[in-house]
């Protein structure tokens, strides 16, 4: 399956960033991608009111995220702000395509740096897998990839692959932090990882006017040996890679770590 990783930088206008969704999407079409993975607040850019903007799956942002999914015959990941509770709003993945139509709400919430995401945000409590060309993925949103045990139970429920949509946050060592983890969470659930994150506006002379998680890009795909198969540098871009299932089933056969854990 042939996948591809828009790493954009998107603003605060929806209509703008739904244009650049679908721009982005034709281009993975046309590079032979069955599936195109966007970051987490490709709706809007953190940094901006999230709570007025928030929208049920069944709304207009995600009616066109999935319009765009059905005339382009592939499976589009974005992420968007669904309605919470008491004033708050869930971080949500939307996956939609062909025999695909599935959400993911955000599990680990970024508590952390200073920060309280679980101050505006619900958290989600389930993990969520889908199957699109042979192959079975896992979502994850962002803050999540510092916690093993999601990727690991997603690769129990059959994950290929799992996906990472992320606008992380800048900051000493953060980017080095990206790399390792994506490829530390290939290596312990032996799954390819698809680490797609927001571009770094940096790269496009734009400074961020307040302590906002922008992005700071560097997308990859890691295959499940916790190899670099393609990786963007800073700058708006788009990943292409191939994955195959028969690399999966070597890698657990050769490192069997799921088969060799252990509870305690």
């Amino acid at each position: 399956m042939r996948v591809a990783l828009a790493q954009i930088i998107s603003g605060r206008d929806l209509a703008a960033n739904l244009s650049l969704l679908e721009e982005q999407a034709h281009r993975a079409k046309a590079g032979g991608a069955d599936m195109v993975v966007f970051p987490e607040a490709a709706m809007r850019a953190f940094g901006n009111s999230l709570l007025d903007i928030a929208e049920p799956l069944d709304g207009p942002w995600a009616t066109r995220v999935r319009s765009v999914a059905a005339a382009l015959e592939m499976v589009v990941v974005a992420g968007m702000f669904t309605p919470g509770t008491a004033g708050k709003v869930r971080n949500t993945l939307l996956a939609t395509g062909p025999g695909v139509e599935t959400s993911y709400d955000k599990v680990h919430l970024f508590d952390a740096f200073g920060f309280l995401e679980s101050d505006t945000v619900d958290p989600g409590t389930e993990p969520v897998t889908f199957s699109a060309g042979g192959l079975t993925f896992g979502l994850t949103t962002c803050y999540d990839i510092r916690f093993p045990a999601l990727f690991t139970a997603n690769a129990e429920r059959g994950a290929d692959a799992n996906i990472i949509c992320a606008s992380w946050g800048a900051g000493p060592g953060k980017v080095d932090q990206w790399r390792l983890l994506a490829r530390a969470r290939a290596l312990d659930a032996t799954t390819f990882v698809l680490a797609c994150g927001q571009g770094d506006p940096l790269t496009q002379g734009v400074h961020a006017k307040n302590s906002a998680p922008t992005g700071v890009g560097y997308s990859a795909v890691v295959s499940p040996f916790g190899e670099v198969v393609e990786e963007l540098d800073g700058a708006p871009g788009l990943l292409f890679a191939d994955l195959d299932a028969a690399v999966v089933r070597e890698a657990r056969q050769k490192l069997p770590v799921l088969a060799n854990r252990r509870e305690f």
